[in-house]
């Protein structure tokens, strides 16, 4: 499958990736390199939707079911002089390619359409279904929105999700919320704080409170963290004022199952406790709501609630991907992610059959001197292969776990 002019190609094709620089909104020149690359090789339709998400197919001859691979092409931000090579340079040394989004994760990208080429090349089409490949936007802000897009232009029966697993397989993940407390007080002189209430001092209180909450556990995806990771106050600096506001934001891990109303509702019971022995306590939960601009020009925006899902090692699916990877040379174990992915919206809304497989390691994502083992790259190739073998000649309805059925 993977001959040496195919493997140059594919270190070429991540290079060429990595030399682009694609903070969230600003992924139009990586874009274009993308379609370039689809409209020289045998992709049967390649698609721009509303936020910038590209969207490439290559139809089989048979019928069969919709297998869409989803890698995004948004990185974070670089503080160059913390590099010791340029981060869109794309540099080659030790057997690995440095740079920017090498390891989140233009690599997988990279081996998603080098995989997607070779098939179609070494079949000639004779294939049941149509391999769908996401290259998705905005996933580092919103993980999962802008592909509410993807899939329902695509409405796909099986998606792989790219994020780095080690070439393990992944079959869920945990989810995440931003929680942001507020609390409302009254301004007054400093020198005569009585005559005011201190927002901060509420704060303070309902963060112990706040504290001895148990967050829920998941057998396999372990405790439902929530961690307070900042603490602002109005007005800043304050100089001779009593605080009239304060805002902290909470980062809560989810676990399956977990929803907006059931994730809100122990802080909003802590609140009105409160209130009931504190008439003076003024607070407020909700989650936080971003929205960002897309290089297209279309705005977008959501909660930040983005869902968990976890799908059982005994499901035909999950066990279909690790015969053919096995069958393919890979030795891998069943695993899960530790982070957020695009699976928030696959498999966390929308139920669909969704598994993790990618090259390099999680650890190396956001990272200064970020980098991608070439040696990964190419078996991430080869695994990516294999698992579109093994979806397309999979019946398109499956038993799943967790999520909802619809957005």
């Amino acid at each position: 499958m993977l001959t040496e002019t195919r493997k140059a190609e594919l270190v070429n094709l991540c290079q060429r990736l990595v030399q682009q620089k694609s903070y969230s909104g600003q992924e139009n020149h990586v874009a274009a390199v993308i379609k370039n690359f689809a409209q020289n090789h045998v992709f049967d339709e390649i698609l721009t939707d509303k936020y910038g998400n590209v969207i490439l197919s290559i139809k089989g001859s048979q019928p069969g079911p919709k297998v869409l691979l989803d890698g995004h092409i948004d990185t974070v931000p670089v503080n160059e002089k913390n590099w010791s090579v340029n981060p869109y340079s794309g540099e080659i040394k030790d057997g690995k390619i440095f740079g920017r989004g090498s390891s989140d994760m233009k690599g997988a990208v990279s081996a998603m359409l080098t995989a997607a080429v070779c098939m179609a090349e070494d079949t000639n089409k004779e294939f049941p279904g149509t391999i769908y490949i996401s290259c998705s936007v905005h996933e580092e802000c919103f993980e999962g929105i802008a592909t509410r897009e993807v899939s329902r232009i695509v409405n796909p029966d099986y998606v792989i999700i790219g994020e780095a697993t080690n070439l393990q397989l992944n079959c869920g993940q945990r989810g995440r919320a931003e929680i942001v407390l507020e609390t409302f007080g009254k301004p007054a002189h400093s020198s005569n704080p009585s005559a005011g209430a201190n927002a901060v001092y509420m704060m303070s209180d309902l963060i112990q409170r706040i504290n001895k909450l148990t967050v829920p556990e998941h057998p396999v995806l372990g405790k439902g963290i929530l961690e307070l990771t900042d603490i602002k106050s109005t007005p800043y600096p304050g100089a001779s004022v009593v605080p009239s506001y304060c805002k902290a934001t909470y980062d809560r891990r989810l676990l399956v199952g977990e929803t907006k109303e059931t994730v809100l509702k122990p802080l909003q019971m802590i609140i009105d406790e409160w209130k009931t022995e504190n008439p003076q306590f003024q607070a407020k939960v909700s989650f936080a709501y971003g929205e960002e601009l897309c290089y297209t020009g279309e705005r977008i925006g959501a909660e930040r609630f983005f869902p968990a899902w976890v799908f059982d090692e005994t499901e035909p699916f999950v066990q279909a991907a690790w015969q053919s990877l096995k069958d393919h040379q890979l030795n891998l174990s069943i695993s899960h992610y530790s982070f957020c992915t695009n699976g928030s919206h696959f498999a966390g809304e929308k139920a669909i059959p969704t598994i993790g497989f990618g090259p390099s390691f999680e650890h190396l994502a956001h990272i200064d001197d970020e980098y991608i083992e070439i040696e990964q790259l190419e078996k991430a190739a080869l695994g990516y292969y294999a698992l579109m073998t093994a979806f397309t000649n999979l019946k398109t309805k499956q038993s799943v776990l967790g999520g909802k059925e619809d957005v």
